[in-house]
């Protein structure tokens, strides 16, 4: 398997105490806002958030599928959004095994609730150099990107051949893959970035109503217009 592979691993985490309380809806000076600062300083100490990617090449597509790197991927969607991309960008990022064992060391649901919020903002710090990694070592342009699970065209079994993808670099993440396919520390995200000259988000093609995740409005004709195969 070709490509490069990029581990980033010294990743800078300042958690923004006063900004984690308005999340969490804590009034400052309050019995419960002066616990979860003290969490918050716990965890700052223990966190270790990562992220990794490789970049790949796209060798072939059929109708509903794509191959990277000689790893075949199920998708009609993501053959479509990959069809005039050359490279695509596998990537992982992690809030980190280190805070995710400091969380699980805690008993109380109501500071589990705060733990929680807190390697979700470690998974961002991850993501957010992750993409700057991206953008200053390889230029990408105009990107979007997808996850498994993220639509009933990818489902989450893709995990599988994304791993796969990944190779060996993503257990020095600390990141395992479930029998059910879901990634420990749970506060983990793998997926494709790619090279696109529209955006796109799954979102667009998800009509749940509630999503308190949803970055875009569900589109009911994106998928005839755009990715229905021709008979």
């Amino acid at each position: 398997m070709s490509g490069t592979f990029d581990l980033l691993d010294d990743i800078a985490f300042g958690l923004d105490v006063p900004g984690l309380l308005k999340r969490l809806r804590l009034a400052a000076g309050g019995e419960d806002a002066a616990r979860a600062a003290e969490l918050a300083a716990e965890a700052a100490e223990a966190a270790r958030p990562k992220a990794f990617c490789r970049l790949a090449y796209v060798e072939s597509r059929d109708d509903d599928s794509v191959v990277i790197d000689g790893v075949p991927f199920a998708s009609r969607v993501l053959r479509v959004n990959l069809d005039a991309a050359h490279r695509v960008f596998a990537y992982l990022a992690t809030c980190g095994r280190e805070l995710h064992d400091w969380a699980g060391r805690i008993d109380d649901p109501l500071e589990q609730y705060w733990a929680d919020a807190i390697k979700a903002a470690a998974l961002g710090a991850a993501l957010a150099a992750l993409h700057r990694h991206v953008e200053d070592r390889y230029r990408p342009g105009p990107s979007s990107h997808m996850n498994p699970g993220s639509l009933a065209d990818w489902p989450i079994e893709q995990q599988r051949p994304l791993f796969a993808l990944l190779g060996p670099p993503a257990e020095a993440l600390g990141v395992a893959l479930t029998d059910s396919f879901l990634m420990v520390p749970n506060k983990s995200v793998s997926g494709l970035r790619f090279e696109t000259a529209s955006s796109f988000q799954s979102c667009q093609l998800c009509p749940r109503e509630v999503c308190p995740g949803r970055r875009a409005p569900y589109d009911a004709t994106l998928y005839e217009r755009k990715y229905r195969q021709e008979k």
